[in-house]
């Protein structure tokens, strides 16, 4: 599947490169698990069903407007990153709508607000390539 999200996500992306370049320990850390996590999106063939959740896949039972996914990797005392993803119908193409650079420190709080704050970001990112030539 092709990877794409909004503007701000891949904004986040470069600067947390610039900072692994930079020689920042967390930021390498981070940048690993995210590279893996968009990885597992890269090779799918197509949107998951509600049966194909797995260890790193899973529906998002806070969903509301948009079907939500969540990309995870295996426990690590130092981080907890998490993609949440929307699977646009029709389309080879997957929406990384949140990323959370370290949900560790503010637990499962985080997925409380992931709809309220995913839904506004996928519109944006549907916008976004509305505006493209």
């Amino acid at each position: 599947m092709l990877v794409d999200g909004p503007e701000q996500f891949w904004a986040y992306v470069d600067r947390l490169e610039a900072d692994a370049r930079a020689g920042d320990q967390r930021a390498r850390l981070v940048l690993t698990y995210l590279v893996d996590e968009l990885a597992v999106l890269q090779e799918r063939e197509g949107p998951p069903g509600h049966a194909e959740e797995s260890v790193d896949l899973k529906w998002v039972r806070q969903s509301k407007r948009y079907p939500l996914w969540r990309v995870s990797h295996p426990f690590d005392e130092e981080v907890a990153v998490r993609l949440i993803c929307w699977f646009p119908p029709n389309s080879a193409t997957v929406v990384v709508a949140l990323f959370s650079g370290d949900k560790k420190k503010i637990g499962d709080v985080w997925y409380g607000s992931v709809a309220s704050r995913a839904d506004p970001l996928i519109d944006q990112w549907k916008r976004e390539k509305e505006q493209e030539p």
